[in-house]
Parts: structure tokens; sequence; C-alpha cells
């Protein structure tokens, strides 16, 4: 009699691919010098700032982001798990779980998985392996990281849970075992170059060389841990200062053990052999020869453990076997001796050796965190009114917040949440993008607002800042400095020298002269208070001065005394390849409703006075009333100014001075945050409707069909201004769900999903999952993966929530 159960609920609108399957055409990098790693791209595992590693749809491990800001994508065939099976008296089936042996030869006596049995399906914060037509058991593994909204402990733990369920459909006892096998990697994750140089890219982006520790185990050793019913492995490396520095700490890996699970073990073999010591035991039987060796490797050597868990399945019954990586890496060192402890340290402590502390602390709650997650993905995932494909890419392009160089440091009396950070993308690798992220921190926003206060509370600290520092400017050449007094900086600085402290670390623009910026502050700025609930006038008050003198220094680009600034030929907004002259439509557009915003928040401030003292010695309330009467005047004349000099009857116009027709697709960004943040409007409403559907029109279904997605600039048939231009013709995927939030804004919700299902498509279909490019083409191609901007996603889902 054969027996059924149902697999584990995985949601219909998890990603799915094939175990193994490659791609046949995936989309390729546009610049040979920007990142193109290939599609063999999983859901990464680990919590935010802690570090993460990541699986792909192959079984193997390949994605190792372990030192903050930096990446590192290389399959170690070593850190596998492995599956034996046998019902008495018939040969066992054996495998490692990936489909694809190491490219080097080594492990040549394993035997591994047959492409195309069973799906990874992924759905961030979780993803699975759903085994199919090799064993006679049903097996699965899910995979997950304890990351759920409003939570500022688990959400920074570096761990994954690897949760095993295997039932057995027959009517005899399956006997099976599981193993996992790892290397000791422990201080491989640090830049061997102590003080790399700073050079300038062939695109004018600035970039330094990382030279990881890749295969430096001297003084490694491996410890078989007993405790309770918790067995694993320690890896750790012989420490030899007394204060832990960057890279040094602990893995673990463990499962458990009762009277019915039998724990199996070998501390230590080569993993660069035929792995036939580890191998001829396990195919043997499922078990492993019970040694320990804590032997530290010498000088070129490598080493790795086994451990396996082997139990019997009943027939008709069902087993849930959990294995558990965690990690200890508490430092993050920027430039030398720039140091911080990770968010994790406030939880577990901060001297790299609470690896296993964090193994306990997961299989206590194993269950509870996948409550909390299911908890808040199934009311998104059982909307009806909501595509599949939407659900996906919703969940899924939160990756990032993982992914992305992610830095979060531990709690100070000035930052009692720490201070956070994602790279804009590891070819532009510089952290939180202002211009980016006025799209891009919608899920931050949205899901943890405190951390993106935080952001934007970092940024207040630098406007009123300066650096002399001068550079020369990639685009032109030009000499430029690189921090002015009251410029809302580009970005927080980068890994290789000290976030949050050194601003605007890239170079390719002076973005001093940025006209976007300033306005895309103040704008977030009030965004985030209305979403965390309109209650923390104290974070109002800590931007407030910062509102001011950013305000005032976009002001003096006010050639004409017009009340609107006036882009400068050079590319001056977040489309640093496209020149705007005179009043453009985006940033006049973003300026007025910055101004609106501003007055909003100074009305707030002026009958909520700060009851912090030091907020009171930051800031004046006495002027408050006259900068709001500055801000309306400003109002006043720019308004119908904007009306007068852009619009053109259908939409308005790219800028005042370059007689282009160009249709922009961004170019009414500002009416789109004015309509989300109940602002008065930048321009009338049928004027928004005629525009977006001329962008629609032109930008969309006139640029190869709709295909791709909204184009960023072409004429009003969908041709090219320049067939040779760069940013217009490019679909930028965070742009997309903007405009599509707009859309969504405006009562077009049919365009709006037509484009958000287009650009889904692009990303999903052609191997650029878990890696979302800034830019793709229409020949393929892409540019900028793991890019900031798509996280727009979420202002899709907030508008829908909002109507």
């Amino acid at each position: 009699m054969m027996f059924k159960i149902d697999p584990p609920k995985i949601p219909h609108s998890a990603w799915k691919r094939p175990i193994g399957k490659g791609w046949e055409k995936p989309y390729t990098v546009r610049y040979q010098s920007n990142l193109d790693d290939g599609p063999w791209h999983g859901m990464p595992l680990g919590g935010f700032g802690a570090g993460c590693i990541g699986r792909s749809s192959k079984g193997d491990f390949n994605l190792w982001h372990l030192d903050a800001g930096e990446h590192i994508f290389k399959s170690l065939p070593v850190c596998q798990f492995s599956v034996f099976e046998q019902q008495e008296g018939e040969t066992p089936l054996v495998y490692a779980m990936s489909t694809e042996p190491p490219e080097d030869g080594s492990l040549s006596r394993w035997r591994w998985y047959p492409q195309a049995k069973g799906t990874y399906h992924a759905l961030y914060p979780r993803s699975w392996f759903s085994y199919e037509g090799v064993f006679k058991s049903q097996l699965y593994c899910e995979q997950f990281s304890p990351i759920w909204p409003d939570n500022y402990q688990e959400t920074s733990y570096p761990v994954a849970i690897f949760e095993w369920t295997a039932h057995n459909p027959t009517d005899r006892p399956i006997t099976l075992s599981i193993m996992l096998t790892w290397q000791n990697i422990v201080g491989w994750f640090t830049n061997a170059i102590a003080s790399p140089e700073v050079t300038v890219r062939d695109d004018g982006s600035p970039e330094y060389p990382y030279q990881p520790r890749w295969g430096d185990s001297t003084g490694n050793l491996n410890q078989w841990i007993q405790d309770n019913f918790r067995v694993g492995f320690l890896f750790s490396r012989v420490q030899l200062r007394d204060e832990i520095q960057e890279g040094e700490g602990q893995i673990a890996i463990a499962s458990i053990t009762n009277p019915s699970i039998e724990a199996f073990h070998l501390g230590r073999w080569n993993p660069h052999s035929d792995g036939a010591d580890v191998w001829d035991y396990f195919a043997m039987d499922g078990s492993l020869p019970d040694k320990e060796d804590e032997t530290p490797a010498g000088p070129g050597e490598q080493i790795a453990a086994a451990m396996a868990i082997r139990f019997t399945v009943r027939p008709g019954k069902t087993r849930k076997i959990p294995f558990i990586i965690s990690w200890d890496f508490p430092i993050t060192e920027f430039a030398k001796d720039i140091r911080y402890f990770r968010r994790y340290t406030d939880f577990f402590g901060r001297n790299g050796k609470n690896a296993w502390s964090v193994i306990r602390t997961a299989l206590k709650n194993v269950d509870v965190w996948q409550e909390k997650i299911q908890k808040w993905q199934n009311p998104i995932l059982e909307r009806s009114d909501l595509s599949a494909n939407f659900k996906m890419a919703l969940f899924n392009e939160l990756y990032l917040l993982t992914d992305g160089g992610t830095i979060w440091t531990s709690a100070t009396e000035n930052d009692p949440v720490g201070q956070f950070g994602v790279l804009e993308c590891f070819d532009y690798r510089w952290y939180e993008s202002l211009d980016v992220r006025l799209y891009g921190s919608f899920a931050l926003a949205m899901l943890w607002p405190r951390l993106d206060k935080a952001v934007l509370e970092a940024f207040a600290r630098a406007i009123p800042t300066v650096d002399n520092t001068p550079r020369i400017i990639g685009y032109n050449q030009a000499s430029a400095i690189r921090k002015a007094f009251g410029a809302t900086p580009h970005d927080l600085g980068a890994p290789n020298e000290h976030p949050w402290e050194k601003t605007n670390y890239t170079s390719y623009q002076d973005c001093n002269l940025w006209k976007d910026l300033s306005s895309d502050f103040v704008l977030q700025v009030y965004r985030d208070f209305l979403l965390s609930g309109s209650q923390d006038t104290d974070f109002l008050w800590e931007c407030w001065s910062a509102i001011t003198q950013t305000l005032a220094y976009l002001k003096h680009f006010d050639r004409d005394n017009d009340s609107i600034p006036e882009n400068g030929g050079a590319p001056d907004q977040t489309f640093d390849d496209w020149e705007l002259k005179g009043i453009s439509a985006y940033c006049g557009a973003l300026w007025i409703a910055a101004l609106e915003a501003a007055v909003k928040i100074g009305e707030i401030l002026r009958d909520n006075p700060p009851k912090n003292p030091t907020l009171k010695l930051k800031n004046d309330p006495d002027a408050i009333a006259e900068y709001i009467s500055t801000y309306k005047s400003y109002l006043e004349q720019a308004r119908p100014l904007y009306q007068d000099k852009l619009w053109n009857g259908e939409y308005y116009r790219l800028d005042s001075e370059s007689n282009s027709d160009v249709v922009m697709a961004d170019q009414l960004c500002g009416q789109f945050y004015t309509q989300l943040l109940n602002l008065p409007d930048v321009v009338d409403r049928p004027l928004v409707a005629s525009t977006l559907e001329k962008i629609y029109d032109a930008c969309f279904l006139k640029f190869h069909n709709g295909k791709y997605g909204a184009a960023n600039g072409v004429k009003p048939d969908g041709s090219p201004e320049k067939p040779d231009a760069t940013h217009p013709l490019e679909v930028w995927t965070g742009i997309n769900f903007g405009l599509a939030a707009f859309m969504l804004q405006t009562g077009m919700k049919e365009e709006a999903f037509k484009i958000t299902e287009a650009v889904i498509k692009q990303v999903y279909e052609n191997g650029l999952q878990f890696r979302t490019p800034e830019a793709i083409t229409t020949d393929g191609q892409f540019r900028a993966s793991h890019y900031l901007r798509a996280m727009a996603i979420w202002s899709i889902y907030y508008v829908l929530t909002e109507a």
C-alpha cells in the first residue's frame, strides 16, 4: 500500500527552476569592466550586515559575502550536502546534492546528483529544493534565515537554517543519512592588500583592488562538539593576538541527535583529494569513521570536516532534520584601523567565539522563526488581485538587503539601532546612493523604517560637512572638491574608506553640482515620517537644519532667480550620462515637491517644539516661520513657471534649452512623490494623465512593442533621439517599477502591471535572478548587477495598500 503526504507548503508564487538546468542564452554584461558572474545565483542566506552565503539552483555553495562590501563568487564543492538512502536488501543510492562535479578533478570518488531531477524554489528569505525521480523517499530541503519586518534583532543574525524533510511513501522502512561537509574557510575574508590604491575604471568610476586571503588556512582547526542533543563542528583558527581582527572568528555546522537518530563525524580530511576518506564510509552505510583531529592546518594545507545524521523512516511516516550553518566574524574594517562591530554582536558578544551560541539559539527558535516569516508573507501571498510573478518578485527583490555588501553596525547612544548601508551595486561600490534610493529605499522604509531613518540621519549629519580634497571627474576630466558645505552627498562612502564619515566616494560626476540630491533628501525624510506613523518629530528635528542648508545650497543654482534651479548642461542628476539644460522636467518637479515637503515639515515642527535638549541646541525653532515663508514664495513663482516653460500640450519637455522632443519616462517623479505624500500637486491632474499616457505609448508600447519595459527616453514615435545614447535607451528596472507605481496612483492599473510584468520577465527568465541589474538593453545585455534601485517594486505595493 502506498502512502501520500503533502510536501512542505512551498508557495505557488515562488521562483522556480529545474535543479541544475542551465540557461541557453543568459543576458551578459554591457561593459566588460562590469561584474558578470553568470546566471548561477540563488537566494542568499544570512542576516542583514552579518555577511551572507549563497547556494545556487544546482546545489552548490558559491556566494561568499563574508567581508562587508566585498564580492566573491566561487563554488566550493566540498561545502555540500550529500544523501544516502537504502531499503533493506537493496543497493544504496548515494549522491552529493549538486549537479556539477568540481572543475579541478577533486572529489572524484563522489557521485553527483543528476540534472533536472527536481525543482529549486525561492521566495526570499526562504528557498527550497524539491528532489524528484531519484530517491524512493520524497525529499525536500527548506533554507532560510530569520528575517521579517520591524525586527531589529534576529534579522541581523549570521545564520542559515536547512530543514530537511523526508517522507517514506513505500510499504517498507527506508534508512536515510544526510551528510554535511564543510571546508574550514576561517580567515579567508579580509583584504590581503592593506592599503588598496584607488584607480579609475574605463567607465570613469573609481575602484580599488580586493584580494581576499582565499585558501590561506594556516592555523585553522576543526573541533567536534557534542552539546546535549546538539552535535556539530566548530571551525576556528589559532588566534595570534589578543584583540580580534577583521576576518577572524568562527564558523559552525550543526544538527541534532536523539535515541532514534545516529550522528557520525570525521574531523579532518583533505578537500583537494579524491574524497575517498569521506565517501567510502558514507556510501557504504551512511556512516563516518567517528574520528576527531584538532591539529591546525600547516602552511599551504587545506582541511575540511564531515558530519552525518542517519535515521530510519517507517512506511507512510515523515521525519524532519535541521542543519544549521552559523558564523561569527564580528569586525568589519574599512580603511586601515577603521573598525566597527556588526549589529549581531549586540546580542552575542564581540570576541569572535560565539558561532555555537548562534547554533543553540537557532535550534531553539527555528519553528518560531518560520512562523514569523509565514505570518508576514502569507497575507500578501493570499491576495488574489496580485499575479504570482509580482508576488514572487516583490519578495525576491529584498535579497539585496542581505546580499548587497550590507553593513549594519552595533548600536550606540547616537545610533540606537546602529548605522546601516547597502551598496549601490558592486560595480559602483559605495553606500546608499541617495538618488538611487529615492525609489530603491521603499522596501527598507516600509519594512524596517528605523534602519531607513538611520540612513537619512547619516545624510543629515553629512550635509554640513566639507571636504576640499581635489579630485579628477571621470566624465570630463575636470577638477572638483569632494564635498561642498550644504550639498547633499551622493553617497555615504565606500568599504575601503570610512562610510558615514567620508561621503561622496563616486567621482564619475561632480555630485556637488547635481540638481536632484537635495530634493531627494527632503522628500525621503518626509516620506519616512509619514510611513512610520507621523509621530516621530524628533526624526524631523534631526534632519531640519540639514533640510534648510541643502535647499539653500540648491537654490544657488537658480541662475536667473526665477525660483527654479537650472541644470548645467553636463549630466547633473541620477541619469548621469544624459545632459539636461536649463529648467528640466525631472529636477524641476522634484524641487517643487521638496519645497512642499519642507513647508509641511516646518509646519509640523512649528507645532511640536523639540523635547530633546540636544535637538534644541542644533535648531532654531524661532526661524521656522521665516523658512516656511521663503519656501512658499519660491513655490508661488516656480509652479506656474514650470508649467509655462515645459508643457507642450501632451507631456513635459525634457528641459527648457535643448529643444529636445524626447519623452522622458521619469519626468514627473516629483509629482509622484507629491501624490504619495498628500502634498499639493506639482502640475494639474489632467496633465499628469496626459503625460503618463504619452510615456506609456512612446517609452513602452512603441519601444520594441513593450517586450523589455519602458525606455528612459525616446522620441514620441518610440525611436531614439541619438542611436548611440546610453541611459535614454536603457530600461532601468527601478525606474520602471517607480513609473508603474505612479501609473497605479493615477488609475492606470492595467498599464502599470503590463510594465511591471515585462520587467520581471526580463530579470527572472534571463538568468538575472538575485543579481537584478540597474539597466537592461534590447540586445540581451545588462549593466550594474545587484542594484539597489530595483527594490522600488515595493513602491508599487505601497500604492496598492494605500489606495
